[in-house]
């Protein structure tokens, strides 16, 4: 595609960075917006966003050093590449939450219905940042004959990720982009179904992702990593997390559950007076 979207002298802006930006911006924006629809106070819930943006940049490069730590640690030019990849999805996401649950209890806000504020935003991000992978050629798909198949042939694509040049390839990075659509609109459509209880959003989101995400890794050509050479590392953190959220999808709904305080509405006292 177009790994390079434009040079600016000696600054090369590229086309992962910016929608990588712009998914980022995109999830905080929906989030904010439904916060302020459920009464919070938008200035706490960006503040606590930032920090859990942060995380998920931080943890998603660390989980693809880990994966393949051996690659990225061979030379300091192997090491350099891991500065231009975006990372693992699951790396992000788990210390996003680790991060958001600690900063939930900094503002003292419930965890559940924040993260049913959250996941919505978290799935539209999803969407916009695999739109990049597709520009920068990274989380490439394996060789195929089908009739939508995509080839790259800038040779930046080639040098800054291993993407395969004049080679067919499934286009994963849509594949992925859909399911964050398809996950986005099905969770605002189970927003407005009865039955509603804090938690079903967030771990609804989790659900889904992790079905999709283990489906489309079939389907991947890149090296991400294999845990006893049978699945890959993303497979096999969505074989815990799909009945690790359908028994807490039980759980949150069940009855005699204690209901969570509402969220305050209050607003957030100044820093400096």
């Amino acid at each position: 595609m177009h790994p390079i979207l434009f040079n600016a002298g000696p600054v090369t802006i590229y086309s992962y960075g910016v929608l990588l930006a712009s998914a980022y911006l995109l999830g905080l924006w929906l989030a904010v917006r439904r916060a302020r629809a459920a009464g919070v106070d938008a200035n706490r819930i960006m503040d606590l966003l930032i920090w859990v943006i942060i995380a998920a940049l931080v943890g998603a490069k660390a989980l693809l050093l880990i994966v393949d730590f051996r690659h990225f640690t061979s030379s300091w030019q192997e090491f350099t590449t891991l500065l231009r990849s975006g990372g693992v999805f699951y790396g992000g996401l788990i210390a996003a939450i680790a991060v958001c649950i600690w900063q939930l209890r900094t503002y003292r806000l419930p965890l559940w219905k924040s993260g049913d504020l959250f996941a919505p935003g978290i799935a539209l991000g999803y969407m916009v940042g695999r739109l990049g992978c597709l520009m920068a050629g990274c989380c490439y798909g394996k060789p195929t004959d089908v009739a939508w198949a995509v080839t790259f042939t800038d040779p930046a694509a080639n040098f800054n990720v291993g993407t395969p040049l004049n080679v067919a390839l499934h286009p994963t990075q849509l594949y992925e982009a859909g399911a964050g659509l398809l996950i986005l609109v099905a969770l605002l459509i189970l927003e407005k179904r009865p039955g509603h209880f804090a938690g079903r959003t967030f771990w609804s989101f989790s659900f889904l992702y992790a079905v999709l995400r283990f489906i489309i890794e079939f389907f991947r050509g890149d090296d991400r990593g294999m845990v006893m050479n049978m699945v890959s590392t993303s497979q096999a953190i969505s074989i815990v997390l799909a009945p690790l959220s359908l028994l807490m999808l039980w759980y949150l709904s069940r009855p005699e559950r204690p209901a969570e305080p509402e969220l305050p509405a209050s607003p957030r006292k100044p820093r400096f007076v």
